[in-house]
């Protein structure tokens, strides 16, 4: 099941977990204002095209701005019968900028 995870969560999982794997879900104009390193872009109008690639023998983070569309995908893969184990970024880029770097511009 879908879980949450804080933005420092997700930096110490990063660390971790070598099969783990960065999904963001925002637009173009988005990512390229600043991103995850190594994160996998897929805009969310993108995603149904993609579910065949999630593979249940990795972790997935899904990422938004917020934490709302990252949230709404990681149930769609969920309800696709992706089995792998996924994850929310609470808070989003926003909280990603605030808690782990701050390198990253914020936008509105």
């Amino acid at each position: 099941n879908m879980q949450e995870k804080s933005a420092k969560e997700v930096n110490e999982m990063i660390k971790a977990n070598p099969i783990l794997k960065i999904i963001d879900v925002r637009e173009q104009w988005e990512y390229d204002k600043g991103h995850i390193e190594n994160s996998t872009h897929i805009p969310m109008g993108q995603i149904p095209s993609y579910v065949e690639s999630f593979s249940d023998a990795n972790e997935y983070v899904i990422v938004c701005h917020h934490g709302i569309r990252s949230r709404t995908v990681a149930l769609y893969l969920e309800q696709k019968g992706v089995k792998a184990n996924l994850y929310n970024l609470s808070g989003g880029m926003e909280q990603w900028s605030d808690d782990v770097d701050s390198n990253i511009e914020k936008y509105k």
